[in-house]
Formats: C-alpha cells, sequence, structure tokens
C-alpha cells in the first residue's frame, strides 16, 4: 500500500433528506470518482481475504459489480453479478426477500457457482441486511461456501451486519456511519 493512507470516511459524501426526509444518503459515487480513494478501498477490502483460497466474488447489482469486479481482479478470481430478476438471460436460480413494503427477487446464473467453491460477497452498503442475506441464502443453494462478506459502508443502526454475524457470515466493513 502507499505510504500515503487517506481517509476514506472523508470521500463519502452525505445527502440529507433522501431519499426521503429524515434520511441521510451515504453516497459512494464521490469515493469511487477519486482515483486513490477507490484504489485504496478495493485493497482494503480485498487485505483479509488475500490469502483465504477465495474462488469467486460474488457482487450484489449494482454498486456491488463496482468493487467486487474490482476485489476479484485483485484476487485473481472470476466475478459472479447477483441481479434483480429478469436481467440474466439462459436459466437462473433465484431468492426473494421481504422489502419494508412486498418483495423483490435476486438471482445469478445456475452454473456461477461450483459446489465447494469459496465466495465472497460484496456490496457497497450493509443497512438493513435483507438484500445480503437473500444473496447469501442464493449462493448456498447453489452449493457456494461463504467465506466472507464485505462492505465499504456499515449501518450499524440498522442491524445488517449483526444479523448476517448471527448467522454465521463473517462480515468486514471499511467504515460505519452512525443514525439513519
Amino acid at each position: 500500500m502507499d505510504s500515503q493512507t487517506l481517509d476514506l470516511k472523508s470521500l463519502i459524501r452525505s445527502i440529507p433528506d433522501y431519499p426521503k426526509a429524515g434520511i441521510i444518503f451515504r453516497d459512494i459515487t464521490s469515493l469511487i470518482a477519486h482515483g486513490e480513494g477507490f484504489r485504496q478501498s478495493v485493497r482494503e477490502l480485498a487485505a483479509p481475504f488475500q490469502e483465504m483460497g477465495i474462488s469467486k466474488v460474488a457482487g450484489i447489482e449494482a454498486r456491488g459489480f463496482i468493487f467486487g469486479g474490482a476485489i476479484a481482479d485483485l484476487l485473481g478470481v472470476g466475478f459472479v453479478p447477483i441481479r434483480k430478476q429478469g436481467k440474466l438471460p439462459g436459466e437462473v436460480v433465484g431468492q426473494d426477500y421481504a422489502l419494508e413494503y412486498g418483495t423483490d427477487r435476486i438471482e445469478l446464473h445456475a452454473d456461477a457457482i461450483a459446489p465447494g467453491e469459496k465466495v465472497l460477497l460484496i456490496d457497497d452498503l450493509i443497512a438493513t441486511g435483507g438484500t445480503a442475506v437473500a444473496a447469501i441464502e442464493l449462493l448456498e443453494r447453489v452449493g457456494g461456501d461463504i467465506v466472507a462478506s464485505a462492505f465499504v459502508i456499515d449501518l450499524p443502526d440498522l442491524g445488517g451486519a449483526n444479523l448476517l454475524r448471527d448467522k454465521g457470515v463473517k462480515v468486514h466493513c471499511l467504515m460505519a456511519f452512525e443514525g439513519l
């Protein structure tokens, strides 16, 4: 790593009252627009997993693709996109999960993960953990061995990281923002 370490948290833009009043949106686009900040965040996300024999990195649509693809490249492994329903051609496997009002579905190619492959799950942010839990259940259903999950941002007040830990999944986050 370079001799100068950036304060990555300072590169996250906070947007008040988005998407609704009382919410502070943590926007990673300012981080990924900063060349060295993006590079450092990818290295820091990948660092704990360098020697763990990861076979695949799975990224959750859409911002998980940005970090996941770069981490897969750094680790020298393949990347598996976990997409919203109807976005992948060919045979897919899906997983429904609950939203505040209703349900949603994520999918991956049925042959994306071979049984026993060690998988690292990546996304930009962990909030309530609903999408991440669905992704883990989906990856496990196709035979993946979930080594860990990694996120740029944790919103600890929403409990998602602890939910994953309670399910036995290691969680690595670069930073946390308290409150909503």
